[in-house]
């Protein structure tokens, strides 16, 4: 800005600005409640658009940022500040050490995660009670080419409410071989 009525004019919209109500974060309906998080986590979208999941008005992971993959895109958040903690994918396809990664997730972390193509091929009991641990009653569902998502906490074992899932089925697809992308979106309370 130039010039006296210029600056004035600068001044008069950046104290109108600082006044104005607060922007809901991660593009939900309506701005979360003090003290609690948004979400918003999107399943990918046959085996073409990744996954996206966005915490706290904060994109983490998404196809544009080229950090997804396939199988299980996963972030972990610390339960109390949600301050990022580790985020990746774990290849459901091909993958190694899926089981010793999950284990490594401490009691009381914000877990998020969204699929994306191949969910459940290297999918075993073991990795299955780790995510009913973390409050999911879908995984046990998941199966190959499924869509899911989760948000929940390691080491409570109560039920999220955060889950949503979309069976592979050839009569039903939208994507020829794949379902329906799956998102949810909400507020999350941080640990007390």
């Amino acid at each position: 800005c130039t010039g006296e009525s210029k600056t004035y004019s600068c001044t008069f919209l950046s104290a109108i600005s600082a006044t104005t109500t607060p922007e809901p974060k991660c593009s939900l309906s309506r701005v979360c409640p003090p003290d609690h998080f948004a979400l918003r986590i999107s399943s990918g979208a046959a085996d073409v658009v990744g996954p996206k999941i966005c915490f706290d008005g904060k994109i983490i992971m998404s196809h544009v940022l080229n950090n997804v993959g396939p199988g299980l895109n996963i972030v972990v958040l610390n339960g109390e500040n949600g301050i990022i903690e580790k985020c990746g994918y774990l290849n459901m396809k091909i993958g190694k050490d899926i089981l010793a990664y999950l284990k490594e997730i401490k009691p009381g972390m914000i877990v998020l995660v969204a699929s994306f193509d191949y969910v459940a091929t290297k999918m075993t009991k073991e990795i299955t009670e780790v995510f009913v641990g973390m409050g999911s009653t879908l995984i046990k569902s998941v199966k190959h080419r499924d869509n899911w998502v989760f948000a929940g906490r390691a080491g409570t074992e109560n039920r999220s409410v955060f889950e949503k899932h979309a069976v592979n089925d050839e009569k039903t697809n939208i994507y020829e071989r794949w379902p329906e992308m799956v998102e949810y979106q909400k507020y999350l309370e941080p640990l007390p």
